[in-house]
C-alpha cells in the first residue's frame, strides 16, 4: 500500500494522550489474572514460551488464545483476562498498564477490537525498543522505571503504525484506524484533526483528499462508518470533552472548535452527548474517583 506523506499518529497522540506504566517483568508462574479498570488498558510482551490466554464469553474476544511464538498482546479497552502456564524464567514476559485519556472515549480505544494479539516478527522496528526495554527490566538502575514506561509508549506506537499499514490482517472494522489507512482519507482526517476550527464542509474535506464529493462521501463512509459530518462533529466535541476534563470552559472552546458562539458549541454537545457539559463534568469525575 502507498503511504500517504503525511503523519496519521502525532496530532491523534498529542490530543488523546496514552501513557504507558511497566507493573511486571519477568516470570509469571502457574495462573495469573488480570483485572478491567475504568479508563485503561493492557501491553503485554510475550518474547519466548508459550501460553493460553482466557477471557468471558461474550467479551468480544476469543474464549481461549494459545500462543507459541513471541507476541504482543494488546488490549485498548478495559478487558479481563487471564494468563494459564506462562514462561517460568528469565525477564522475557513484560506488562504495562496502559491509561487514555479520556477513557472509552479516546479515539484510538473506540476505533480498536478488545483484543490485538500480534507477532512481534510481523512489526518493523520492534526489535530495538524490545532490546533496551529489557535490558532496562532486568536490572535495577536510575530512572529504570520512568525509561521503561517511555520505551513502552515506543512499543505502542510502533503497533500502531503497523496497525494503519495492515487493518484487514489485524482484524480491524470501519472506524478510525480504516480510515487512516486509506492514503486519500488519511489527508482528509489529519487535516480535521489538525485544524478541527477550520470552516469544513463536504467539498473542501473532499478536495484536501484529492476526490470528488460524491466519491470522497462515500469512500469515507465505507472507511470509518460514519459520514464525514458525523465525524467532524464527533471529533469536535471529544476535544471539547478533553479540554473540560483539563479545566478550561466550555465558551473558551467554540471559536477554536469551528462553532459561531459558546451556545451553538453547548447544543451541540448536548445532542451528541447525550447531556449538558456541566453535567458530562459531573459524570466524568465521578468515575475517576
Amino acid at each position: 500500500m502507498t503511504q500517504p506523506s503525511i503523519d496519521r499518529l502525532s496530532v491523534l497522540l498529542e490530543r488523546f494522550r496514552v501513557r504507558a506504566q511497566l507493573f511486571h517483568s519477568g516470570a509469571i508462574c502457574g495462573l495469573a489474572r488480570f483485572e478491567a479498570r475504568s479508563g485503561h488498558g493492557y501491553l503485554h510482551v510475550l518474547r519466548r514460551g508459550r501460553m493460553a490466554v482466557t477471557h468471558a464469553a461474550r467479551s468480544g474476544a476469543p474464549r481461549r488464545l494459545e500462543l507459541d511464538q513471541p507476541t504482543l498482546l494488546f488490549y485498548p479497552r478495559p478487558l479481563d483476562h487471564a494468563f494459564h502456564n506462562p514462561p517460568r524464567e528469565g525477564a522475557d514476559f513484560t506488562c504495562a498498564e496502559l491509561a487514555f485519556d479520556g477513557g472509552a472515549a479516546h479515539p484510538l480505544v473506540r476505533a480498536l477490537p478488545p483484543l490485538l494479539a500480534v507477532p512481534l516478527a510481523v512489526v518493523p522496528g520492534l526489535g530495538g525498543a524490545l532490546d533496551l526495554l529489557f535490558a532496562e527490566t532486568d536490572q535495577v538502575r536510575c530512572g529504570r522505571r520512568l525509561l521503561a514506561d517511555r520505551l513502552f509508549e515506543v512499543v505502542l506506537i510502533q503497533l500502531l503504525r503497523w496497525l494503519l499499514d495492515h487493518p484487514r490482517e489485524a482484524g480491524v472494522d470501519p472506524g478510525l484506524i480504516a480510515g487512516l489507512s486509506d492514503p486519500r482519507i488519511a489527508r482528509a482526517l489529519s487535516a480535521i484533526h489538525e485544524r478541527p476550527g477550520d470552516p469544513w464542509t463536504l467539498a473542501r474535506m473532499a478536495a484536501s483528499a484529492g476526490m470528488s464529493r460524491t466519491v470522497f462521501a462515500a469512500t469515507f463512509r465505507e472507511a470509518v462508518g460514519r459520514t464525514p459530518a458525523d465525524y467532524l462533529a464527533d471529533w469536535r466535541i471529544a476535544l471539547a470533552q478533553a479540554e473540560l476534563a483539563r479545566g478550561r470552559p466550555l465558551k473558551a472552546l467554540a471559536q477554536e472548535l469551528g462553532y459561531a458562539n459558546p451556545s451553538a458549541l453547548s447544543r451541540a454537545f448536548a445532542q451528541r452527548t447525550g447531556r449538558s457539559a456541566r453535567e458530562w463534568l459531573r459524570s466524568a469525575a465521578a468515575g475517576r474517583n
